[in-house]
């Protein structure tokens, strides 16, 4: 399962397993780690092995078939009772990106499609259709990042959030996959990337990323961005999404609602980059959405460094919502559209 245009290969999926990139211990240390059950599938999403909203999406769905694949030899009830089991622990395994559900409920749907079908069939039809949502993110972030790549100068420094790219999708990244087909296309594209404390996507995963694949990238801490963009060193934002609303607002890595008011401040195209699975039109606004609050560990230090005292109150909010107000552009595989609001994406979605 690989990718021209990109050297990461996110997911390798085999011999009843599926194997995701550990992405905790880049970029000192490259491995996979190997799945072969909803459980462990869910529990790597929830420790962070695999991350990124589209990217989640597409593990649990293979969550859903290594469960069928283990199970298949169960009786009917056992193997039923094994899947609605395994579906509710990929379900709680991270609350905010809504690709995590929207692949749940696909999954979930082709399974009562073949009630009645022997075990085994059922499983080999879950196993494809898990297979066709992971190619079909590539298909779409690579529509994405052809479509976006218009709205990028011929030479340009974009600023960059978090990790939107191959390792936060199936293998072409959305707000990365912009800047990959930009590249591609002929034009002198340069990356900032924010280090995305605490986690330290932007440090860890970007900037290894893009390393590989040749494309130009200054890393900055998360507080530099406003001096830079003040200095007319930043030309504009690119940032993927876990979830957009109906009325536009955007749920992504907590950082972002910074990046869009400095940007509206100094005059900078924000755009957001997702596919049409992380809008969410069930949810009115930002402010109806459930947001993660991750380990206090993730703040007083990394790994085995500590530079907090012991005991110290910490909040963790692994997400922050930028109103639709700051958003410049959505752009998805369906089309580009200019400050989002509930009627364009109502017309967005109905297209």
């Amino acid at each position: 399962m690989t990718h021209p245009e990109t050297n990461v290969e996110t997911f390798r999926w085999g011999d009843g397993k599926l194997e995701m990139i550990d992405q905790r211990l880049l970029p000192a240390d490259f491995c996979y780690v190997a799945c072969t059950s909803a459980a462990e599938t869910a529990e790597a999403i929830r420790k962070m092995v695999v991350r990124g909203a589209p990217a989640i999406g597409v593990a649990a769905a293979f969550g859903v078939a290594l469960e069928a694949l283990r199970c298949k030899s169960q009786s009917q009830e056992e193997f039923s009772s094994s899947l609605h089991s395994g579906i509710a622990l990929l379900a709680a395994s991270r609350p905010t990106a809504v690709n995590l559900f929207w692949a749940l409920e696909r999954m979930q749907q082709l399974w009562h499609e073949q009630r009645g079908q022997a075990n085994a069939i059922i499983a080999e039809r879950l196993q494809e259709e898990a297979l066709a949502i992971y190619r079909e993110d590539i298909r779409i972030n690579r529509e994405i990042g052809r479509l976006g790549a218009e709205l990028l100068p011929q030479n340009g420094r974009i600023l960059t959030h978090c990790n939107a790219g191959a390792l936060a999708t199936a293998g072409y990244g959305t707000a990365l996959g912009v800047i990959r087909a930009a590249v591609n296309s002929g034009k002198n594209i340069s990356v900032i990337a924010g280090e995305t404390r605490p986690f330290l996507q932007g440090a860890r995963l970007t900037a290894w990323e893009l390393q590989r694949d040749n494309i130009p990238i200054t890393l900055i801490t998360d507080n530099m961005a406003g001096f830079l963009m003040k200095r007319g060193e930043i030309d504009g934002v690119i940032v993927g999404a876990d979830r957009v609303t109906a009325n536009g607002d955007v749920v992504n890595k907590i950082g972002t609602y910074i990046l869009a008011v400095l940007a509206k401040q100094h005059h900078l195209p924000f755009y957001i980059a997702c596919p049409i699975s992380t809008l969410d039109p069930a949810t009115a606004t930002g402010n109806e959405v459930q947001i993660e609050e991750r380990s206090p560990a993730e703040v007083t230090g990394f790994g085995n460094s500590q530079w907090a005292p012991a005991g110290i109150k910490v909040r963790n909010p692994a997400f922050d919502i930028t109103p639709a107000g700051l958003v410049s552009a959505l752009i998805t595989e369906k089309g580009i559209v200019e400050k989002p609001d509930r009627e364009k994406i109502a017309a967005l979605l109905c297209a």
